[in-house]
């Protein structure tokens, strides 16, 4: 009998502490602020922005995790998120962030994710020091004004799994190699429509089929022209979405298309191909691509 209740009292001692530990954490993680270091850093950040819709009204105060399209690790307090795109469409002349982007990002090193997407940056190129934020996973900069040759040490970023460079409202961006491309060992997702990639040695796709991850590629109007480089061996182990449409290709149908399980949806149209579609394509999209947007 006295064994019971020693080990009931135990049993009682052992949920007590287990609760009061959760609750201990909880509260710890609630009571987790923002680094100093990283709020001088976004204040830095906010001081070369011009933003006439005063957007960062809220960026003052010791806590940063509380500001405006700010998160932050909840156990560290470091910031993770910087999201300041314009949900705005183009054109409304609403939000528009400009001015300049400081190098003071780069102290945020637990920065994971940053979209700056359709804001106005008025033609300045993109920074180069954004190939420092080594733990970068997602960054978008499309529609946002900026131009020149996009910054080759980008390819420094090796957890980048979401790039997103499309500058369809504001042309104005180039590339003039893709080498540095295969350095985004992480790469899930690549935007580049309407970047200039008219300078690109012929083997960019051979390149590119160096990124098994690669879910999805677009390269809608960038330029493209010769005939679409044959692949004897296809990489694109996860490859889901391919736009190509609107290049000046002059080639028949890529027919290693057919070696692509994972494909659901291709763009192909106004490419200038010519031939006839694999047979191989058709009965592939019919048993397998249920959704599939194959355009000529």
């Amino acid at each position: 009998m006295e064994r019971l209740i020693f080990l009931a009292a135990g049993l009682v001692i052992a949920i007590f502490s287990s609760i009061t530990t959760r609750l201990t954490c909880n509260a710890a993680t609630e009571n987790v602020k923002c680094l100093l270091s990283d709020r001088r850093a976004l204040l830095d950040f906010k001081n070369g922005l011009n933003d006439p819709e005063n957007v960062l009204s809220s960026w003052r105060g010791e806590d940063c995790c509380g500001w405006r399209g700010i998160v932050c690790d909840n156990v560290t307090g470091g910031v993770t998120v910087i999201d300041l795109h314009n949900p705005y469409p183009p054109g409304y002349g609403l939000w528009n962030l400009s001015g300049e982007i400081r190098p003071s990002l780069v102290q945020l090193e637990s920065l994971k994710h940053l979209d700056l997407s359709s804001n106005e940056f008025g033609g300045i190129p993109i920074p180069e020091f954004l190939g420092s934020l080594k733990n970068l996973q997602y960054l978008n900069l499309s529609n946002s004004g900026f131009s020149g040759t996009i910054p080759p040490n980008l390819g420094n970023l090796s957890r980048l799994e979401f790039l997103d460079v499309s500058n369809q409202v504001f042309p104005g961006l180039a590339v003039d190699h893709f080498q540095w491309i295969t350095g985004l060992v992480s790469l899930k997702h690549l935007d580049m429509n309407s970047v200039d990639l008219s300078l690109v040695s012929s083997n960019w796709l051979e390149v590119l089929n160096m990124l098994p991850d690669l879910t999805e590629l677009h390269l809608s109007a960038c330029g493209l022209s010769g005939p679409i480089p044959y692949l004897s061996h296809v990489n694109f182990t996860s490859l889901a979405v391919i736009d190509l449409s609107f290049n000046g290709f002059s080639s028949m149908f890529p027919d290693w298309l057919v070696n692509i399980s994972t494909l659901v949806h291709a763009d192909l149209s106004n490419c200038m191909l010519r031939g006839r579609i694999p047979l191989g394509f058709g009965e592939f999209t019919k048993s397998r691509i249920l959704e599939s947007c194959v355009k000529w």
